[in-house]
């Protein structure tokens, strides 16, 4: 199947510094490059980060400011026991080889994300579902097998995107969705292009052309910013340079918060991190701030737990793993290293986890713990760590949104394994009362910064350096989305 080609569009893209820009046209620059484009079977963000809302739409959708807003579905009614959600579809939708949406496609995407083999990386997102009925062309009823308090922010995720059945053979190389914009290109290792959707349902995009532009090295990110050959630059890598673009009156500085809990994670099945005397050894022997200022020039809020400090929800529990180096090695100590160990530190591309790893390593070995750092590209991370569990530690920023239920998740890459917490898990979801959702979410956070599952460094913040004519950009990143369907060049 071919995917829909829009025609040559007017007007050529200017590349060189100050020379005239096309207004129809935007290049952004982001530091990952995805494996490869169907976010409903990959744990990698920087699929959404291109396509979430730009090409790819769920039934929900997440705002700016993280609230959850209706998508594809125009409304919905919720029965009286909490089992029964009914939703009906805009009309007119159609995907951009087409063919129309129906609600067919809905029940075909959700049944896809739930079934036994599943590929989908937040499969937990679906396992509620009892089952999903087409009840019209318009309509789509699913029957949950208990209340979910959560249920409509899970059908925000990028991960529960709608998708055509037609499309599937090809996804993963010509996505075909219902959004604003339609892909068009990948020079992989390079560029994803997108353009306009002519008939796209809703509200047009303003941009006729995106170009994604793939830079993971800070320098060269630098490069192309300041030669205007990037327009914009979410999560931009290199935050020593943002003091020389907030005195350049060609630039806008935008800092904003994300949900991305940054992690020292823990293989809490290899020995010896089975050892929570091991993990909470870890976990002093960690310089917070020297990490933050390090490799993120003081740009991050420490954390103790897995839990976003802007969630009214969050819990301050840093001082449980407070640097300590000697009370590090003590608890070395009993747990029988007291001469230390030897164990594997895979970072990923970005700048945090690789800044962070040199500072970490040189942390951990002070108190005699060799990390040997392995410096992987983004596929080799999920196919050695994420999926493989073949590691030690790693440094990875976990940018869902309210992820902490993937502790509940013993096959989860840190295979924590713990009863209690998959209880209180369990009963988080069928729980709507706000203040016992608040104790339970307390008490869950407490419990992985008890068991030190993993070493919680700090809430990665996004700083994003933009052409000060560019308008709509999303401040904050309540969730891996580059979303350009607002934005627009101002006159």
């Amino acid at each position: 199947m071919k995917t829909f080609r829009m025609a040559a569009l007017a007007g050529a893209m200017v590349m060189a510094a100050g020379a005239a820009q096309a207004k129809s046209d935007i290049v952004v620059g982001l530091n990952l490059e995805p494996p490869h484009l169907d976010p409903t079977s990959a744990a990698a963000g920087a699929i959404d980060q291109v396509l979430y809302a730009n090409v790819f739409e769920g039934l929900t959708r997440f705002g700016p400011d993280g609230s959850v807003n209706p998508g594809l579905a125009e409304s919905w009614e919720i029965s009286e026991d909490g089992l029964t959600y009914t939703f009906t579809l805009h009309e007119g939708v159609t995907f951009h080889d087409g063919s129309a949406l129906d609600a067919g496609d809905v029940k075909f995407s959700l049944d896809r994300a739930r079934d036994e083999d599943s590929q989908n990386a937040q499969k937990a997102l679906f396992e509620g579902i009892e089952s999903v009925e087409a009840v019209d062309v318009l309509t789509v009823k699913v029957t949950l097998k208990k209340p979910d308090g959560s249920f409509l922010f899970n059908m925000a995720w990028g991960d529960a995107v709608i998708v055509a059945p037609e499309s599937i053979t090809e996804i993963a190389q010509e996505p075909v969705g219902t959004g604003a914009f339609v892909f068009d290109d990948w020079v992989q290792g390079d560029r994803i292009t997108l353009v306009k959707n002519p008939d796209y349902w809703g509200e047009p995009a303003k941009l006729d052309r995106v170009t994604f532009k793939f830079i993971s090295d800070p320098t060269a990110a630098f490069a192309a910013v300041m030669a205007e050959d990037v327009h914009a630059f979410p999560g931009f890598p290199a935050p020593e340079n943002l003091p020389q673009f907030e005195a350049d009156q060609r630039f806008q500085v935008l800092v904003g918060s994300t949900e991305g809990e940054t992690i020292l994670s823990t293989n809490n099945k290899m020995k010896p991190f089975d050892d929570v005397k091991v993990r909470e050894a870890i976990a002093h022997a960690i310089d917070r701030q020297a990490i933050i200022d390090g490799a993120m020039f003081g740009l991050g809020t420490p954390i103790g737990t897995h839990f976003a400090p802007h969630n009214p929800d969050y819990v301050d529990l840093t001082e449980m793993s407070q640097y300590d180096p000697e009370k590090a090695r003590a608890l070395l100590a009993e747990a029988g290293y007291a001469d230390g160990f030897t164990t594997t530190l895979k970072l990923p591309p970005p700048s945090y986890a690789r800044r962070g790893g040199e500072i970490i390593a040189a942390q951990l070995r002070a108190v005699g713990i060799e990390a040997e750092i392995s410096n992987l590209e983004w596929a080799q991370w999920l196919e050695q760590v994420f999926n493989g569990k073949d590691f030690g530690l790693t440094i990875v920023s976990h940018t869902e949104p309210f992820d902490i239920g993937i502790y509940a998740r013993p096959d989860y890459y840190f295979q924590y394994d713990d009863a209690e917490f998959q209880e209180m898990n369990t009963e988080l979801g069928g729980e709507a009362d706000p203040a016992k959702r608040s104790d339970l979410l307390e008490r869950m956070q407490r419990k992985i910064a008890e068991d030190y599952v993993n070493g919680y460094l700090f809430q990665l913040a996004t700083p994003t350096v933009a052409n000060a004519k560019i308008k709509g950009l999303w401040t904050d990143a309540p969730t891996q989305a580059t979303d350009l369907t607002g934005v627009y060049w101002e006159d």
